[in-house]
């Protein structure tokens, strides 16, 4: 027989688990109801984050600048390299190309389908190939031009493959990123500046359009840059993370063997003086692998961006030059100018085109501070706009 010592009532006894199952209660439906508005919160955010991607990529289209400056280069690539190998061009990719096999057995896949194998089907006719040598070098430089944009660079983009696909001895890892930015620049609107197409909408003085013609076409220009960038980027970081398992950049001596080489080193006594110096080579080859891994994220700042880009430059600019690939390295820094914001460009023209005007106000008040007086009212005029001028573009009196 049990004796309750404290005298309890037996009532008091089931309070407890009571008051526990309701505070497990209280707590499930605390939980759920704080679940339901923080998932509210996140589709919230969401919603007005892919509001702010929609409005980014729709409102205005990016990088106008630097992609008509890329196609101008990728243009002008074209025609270098044309042009370089004119004198050659029959026994590099014409008929004294044929020892190579490829004319009946192509090893590019691309060069096996139709259009593009026009090159691989009229290398055995030296005629025929010199004609489509030079309807290839006539579309480089209409590209450069920026004539009629879009269904050239399309005509240009297939004949190219076809030339470049046709002898797959003579490529290189440049062709594989020219291609990608062939293709890509179809969607873009890379005509909109240093070129005929945009001189002559410029005559016609068109408004802008807002209807979905050219909502979709601000659209495909603006994941066309950056499927671009982002493809710049793989290249980097993929190639920086690649080059740091390997001994040579691990010991900071990777730049000096390619130099020492017959093939590479095309200026010996540039290599030479490069090389000569170990500190010299192994802060160049560490620098150069820094810069490609962290380049996108240098991006990210306007004092890193500029950084970044002029790395980039002088480390695709010492490739080209002592390495003797021009080529590959122009068309890298075509594409890196998409990197440059229009706001940057506006500047730069900004300047150039006020720097006459205030070389011209800084001899005026040269002269005045001479005691050189106008001798004629026309002068005086001159003096008048000059000190407007001074105001206009914020440069400060010399006489105060």
């Amino acid at each position: 027989m049990k004796v309750n010592l404290v005298n309890e009532p037996p009532g008091r006894r089931n309070a407890s688990p009571s008051k526990a199952s309701d505070l497990l209660v209280s707590l499930l439906q605390w939980c759920w109801h704080g679940s339901i508005d923080l998932l509210r919160k996140l589709l919230a955010g969401a919603q007005e984050s892919l509001g702010k991607l929609e409005s980014k990529l729709t409102e205005r289209k990016l990088a106008l600048v630097g992609i008509s400056i890329t196609r101008m280069l990728i243009g002008a690539i074209a025609l270098g390299l044309l042009a370089a190998n004119y004198s050659t061009r029959l026994y590099s990719f014409g008929p004294g190309s044929a020892w190579n096999g490829e004319i009946n057995a192509p090893q590019s896949e691309l060069s096996k389908l139709p259009i593009i194998d026009a090159f691989r089907l009229a290398s055995g006719d030296g005629a025929l190939y010199t004609f489509l040598y030079m309807v290839v070098m006539v579309l480089a430089a209409l590209l450069l031009l920026g004539w009629r944009t879009r269904p050239v660079l399309i005509v240009f983009a297939i004949l190219w493959v076809s030339f470049i696909e046709a002898n797959d001895l003579l490529g290189d890892q440049g062709d594989n990123m020219y291609r990608i930015i062939l293709v890509l620049l179809i969607f873009t609107n890379c005509s909109s500046c240093f070129s005929l197409d945009s001189r002559r909408r410029g005559r016609r003085s068109e408004p802008e359009s807002t209807n979905s013609r050219s909502l979709l076409s601000t659209l495909f220009h603006n994941l066309a840059i950056i499927v671009l960038a982002c493809q710049v980027f793989f290249v980097y970081v993929a190639g920086a993370l690649y080059k740091a398992g390997g001994a040579p950049w691990q010991d900071g001596t990777a730049i000096y063997a390619p130099l020492a080489t017959e093939r590479f080193g095309t200026w010996p006594w540039l290599s030479e003086l490069v090389t000569s110096d170990s500190s010299v080579v192994a802060i160049l080859t560490w620098a150069s692998l820094l810069l490609q891994m962290s380049f996108p994220f240098m991006l990210l700042a306007a004092p890193t961006r500029r950084i970044a880009l002029v790395g980039i430059w002088g480390f695709h600019i010492g490739i080209g030059v002592l390495m003797g690939l021009p080529w590959f390295s122009l068309t890298m820094i075509a594409v890196d100018f998409i990197f440059v914001r229009d706001a940057s460009w506006r500047k730069v023209g900004t300047w150039l085109r006020s720097s006459p005007r205030r070389f011209e106000v800084h001899r005026s008040l040269r002269l005045q501070a001479d005691g050189v007086k106008p001798d004629s009212e026309s002068g005086v005029r001159q003096q008048k706009r000059d000190e407007s001028t001074l105001d206009g573009i914020g440069v400060v009196s010399a006489r105060n």
